[in-house]
C-alpha cells in the first residue's frame, strides 16, 4: 500500500508523544513492506534515533507560516524568500523554541491553517498541491493530528484518496487558546473532518470525547493503541537498592513532575526509604526553565538534591541508561491525557507505572497488572501507591513481568501497524 503521511516536524527538544507515534509507526509499516512518504510540517524531523526518515521537502515552514500570518504583504513571497526562511540554520533555532509560545499566542494562525487554501497561507497550499500531484497517487492519506484538518479538502480533491486522522490531545491545545478562537477552531475542525474516511484515536476514553467534539457517528472513529518496540526478552533493569522513582515526560507542571518531586520528598524521610534516589527526563523548554529552577531549589533547600538526577537535555527520545535500575515510574498528569507512550514505554521493560485514575490511563493500566491507579483527589494517593510499590521487591517483580507480557501483546509496533492497515483498507472502501 502506498501511503503518505503528514506530521508536523519537531525540534525533539522534549518527548513528544504524538511524534514518536507517528516515527514508530511509518518505521513499522516500512518494515511490513508498505511504502509510507514521511512529508514534514513547519519543522524538519529532528528526532534523533526514533526518527523514520523523511522522504519529502519541507512545507509550510514554521518561519515562513508565521510571516505571512502576521504580515499580509508577504502573503505571497519570492521563492528566494521562502528557501531563505526554510533554511535549515534558521529552523534549527526555531526549534529550539518549540512549545515555549502559549497556545492562546497562536489561535488566528491555528485557525487559518484550518481553512486550509481559504487562510493565509494560499501560496504555500498552491506549492504543496503542485508538488504531490508530480508525485505517484498514494492510496492512503495519514493526518497526524485534527489541527491539520485545513489540509483534507484540498488533498481529497487533487489526489483522490482516503484520507485518515489521527486523535491525540488536540483538545487541550485548542481549548488553551481561549475565546474566541477555541469555539471557532472547534468549528471549522468539524466542518473539515466531513472529508475525512476514517478518524483513529489512541484510546477509547478519547473517541468517546472527540465524537463529541467534532459531531462524528461511532462507526466514523476507530481505536488502534499506539505501539513500542518491546525488547523479545524481558530486561532485568527494575531494581530496589537502591529504590529509584523515575519521570519521562517534559518537565512541566501540566506533566504531574511537580507532585512526583513533592512525593519523593516525603517519601524520602521515611526510614526504609532513606536511600531513595529521583531520576526525571523529558526535556525542558523555554517556557519550562523557570519551574525546573525552582524544582532543583527545592530540592536543594531540603538537602537531597544529590538524590535527584534531573537531565535537562534531551533528544527525542531517552537515553538507553535512564531506564536502568528503575523501581517504578510515574509522570502523574492530573488532568490525564488521551493516550500515555511513557507508560507502555515502561511496561516493555518491566518497570511498574503509577497514574492517577483519568482520562486514558485506567484504560492502558487496566487489567495489565503493570502498575497502580490512585485516586487523584486524594492528596497522598500518589505517595502511598509508590510506597506500596518501592518497599515490596517481590511486587515490584511480578507486576514488572506482568506488565512487560501485557505490552507485548497489547502495546507493539507490529501490531500497531497491523491494525494500521486493517483500518486504511476500510478506509478505501469508502473514500
Amino acid at each position: 500500500m502506498k501511503i503518505l503521511h503528514l506530521v508536523p516536524g519537531s525540534g525533539g527538544t522534549f518527548y513528544c508523544q504524538n511524534c514518536l507515534r507517528d516515527h514508530l509507526l511509518i518505521r513499522a509499516l516500512r518494515r511490513q513492506g508498505h511504502d509510507v512518504i514521511l512529508a514534514p510540517l513547519y519543522l524538519p524531523m529532528y528526532g534523533g534515533a526514533t526518527a523514520a526518515e523523511t522522504n519529502a521537502p519541507l512545507f509550510f515552514g514554521g518561519i515562513s507560516v508565521y510571516v505571512r500570518e502576521k504580515i499580509p504583504l508577504l502573503r505571497t513571497m519570492p521563492e528566494w524568500m521562502i528557501r531563505l526562511l526554510n533554511a535549515p540554520f534558521l529552523l534549527r533555532q526555531a526549534a529550539k523554541r518549540e512549545s515555549s509560545t502559549n497556545a492562546a499566542e497562536l489561535g488566528a494562525m491555528t485557525l487559518s491553517m484550518l481553512e486550509g487554501p481559504q487562510g493565509n497561507q494560499t501560496q504555500e497550499f498552491d506549492r504543496f498541491l503542485e508538488w504531490l500531484r508530480a508525485q505517484e497517487k498514494p492510496d492512503v492519506i495519514h493526518i497526524s493530528n485534527a489541527l491539520l484538518l485545513g489540509f483534507a479538502p484540498a488533498l481529497r480533491e487533487a489526489l483522490d484518496a482516503a484520507i485518515v486522522c489521527s486523535l491525540q490531545d488536540e483538545e487541550p491545545w485548542v481549548s488553551a487558546m481561549g475565546a474566541p478562537y477555541d469555539g471557532l477552531c472547534w468549528a471549522v475542525m468539524t466542518r473539515q473532518g466531513r472529508h475525512v474516511s476514517r478518524f483513529v484515536a489512541t484510546s477509547r476514553w478519547y473517541a468517546s470525547r472527540m465524537r463529541e467534539r467534532l459531531s462524528l457517528a461511532p462507526t466514523q472513529v476507530q481505536v488502534v493503541y499506539p505501539g513500542v518496540e518491546a525488547p523479545d526478552a524481558m530486561p532485568d533493569l527494575q531494581s530496589n537498592d537502591p529504590p529509584t522513582i523515575g519521570y519521562l515526560s517534559r518537565l512541566n507542571p501540566a506533566q504531574g513532575f511537580e507532585e512526583l518531586v513533592e512525593s519523593f520528598l516525603v517519601l524520602k524521610k521515611e526510614p526504609e526509604l532513606k536511600a531513595l534516589r529521583l531520576r526525571a527526563t523529558g526535556g525542558v523548554t523555554p517556557a519550562d526553565a523557570a519551574f525546573v529552577d525552582g524544582i532543583e531549589k527545592r530540592l536543594t533547600a531540603a538537602g537531597v538534591a544529590d538524590a535527584a538526577d534531573i537531565r535537562r537535555e534531551f533528544n527525542a527520545a531517552p537515553e538507553a541508561d535512564f531506564f536502568g535500575g528503575l523501581t517504578v515510574m510515574s509522570a502523574p498528569s492530573r488532568e490525564g491525557e488521551a493516550f500515555g507512550m511513557h507508560i507502555i514505554e515502561a511496561m516493555a521493560r518491566g518497570i511498574p507505572v503509577v497514574q492517577p485514575r483519568v482520562a486514558a490511563y485506567p484504560e492502558i493500566i487496566g487489567e495489565s497488572g503493570g502498575g497502580l491507579l490512585y485516586d487523584p483527589e486524594d492528596k497522598a494517593g500518589l505517595t502511598n501507591a509508590l510506597r506500596s510499590i518501592l518497599t515490596d521487591a517481590a511486587r515490584v517483580r511480578t507486576m514488572g513481568q506482568q506488565g512487560y507480557a501485557h505490552a507485548r501483546e497489547h502495546f507493539s509496533v507490529e501490531r500497531m501497524a497491523r491494525d494500521m492497515i486493517e483500518l486504511y483498507t476500510e478506509a478505501l472502501k469508502t473514500a
